[in-house]
């Protein structure tokens, strides 16, 4: 099986397209990885967290390709500094950034989002975070499950 985005001689026109979107958006923000030996593609980059509450601005954001993308969203990371949330995470780091019960009007549509819909959404969560820190309150419109559903053991929010 050949990967999603072709190879270093013929680079399939959904990565040029993804470069193109990031390199638009973003700028020299963050750098396309491509790791030896078979390793998934990702997006490395600094950010810039503008809240009095947050001691160091800068935050390192990793946006990682999955082998089935784009039919499986981009993940995103916080590795500098480390986080860990309780609420909208899972447990190796991921960054749970949106339902996808909710559909492609509103989370990942694989033939409209890139990873720059990802950055961006890894961008909100972090501004989340800090005011869910502040304030105990978790901006926005929060899925609510019944105690009692078999679905609040399995969901991180």
């Amino acid at each position: 099986m050949s990967n999603w985005w072709g190879t270093k001689q013929e680079v399939s026109p959904r990565l040029i397209m993804e470069v193109e979107a990031m390199k638009a958006t973003f700028g020299n923000t963050f750098k396309l990885v491509v790791p030896p030996f078979g390793g998934l593609l990702y997006w490395q980059g600094t950010v810039n967290i503008n809240l009095t509450v947050v001691p160091d601005p800068a935050h390192t954001l990793k946006i990682l390709y999955p082998k089935e993308y784009p039919n499986r969203p981009a993940e995103a990371y916080c590795m500098r500094p480390r986080i860990y949330s309780e609420k909208h995470q899972y447990e190796d780091g991921q960054l749970c950034l949106f339902n996808p019960r909710d559909g492609e009007n509103y989370g990942w549509n694989p033939a409209k989002s890139t990873a720059v819909t990802v950055a961006g959404w890894a961008i909100e969560w972090l501004y989340s975070y800090y005011t869910w820190r502040t304030t105990g309150s978790w901006p926005g419109i929060e899925e609510r499950v019944r105690p009692d559903s078999p679905l609040s053991r399995r969901m991180d929010w």
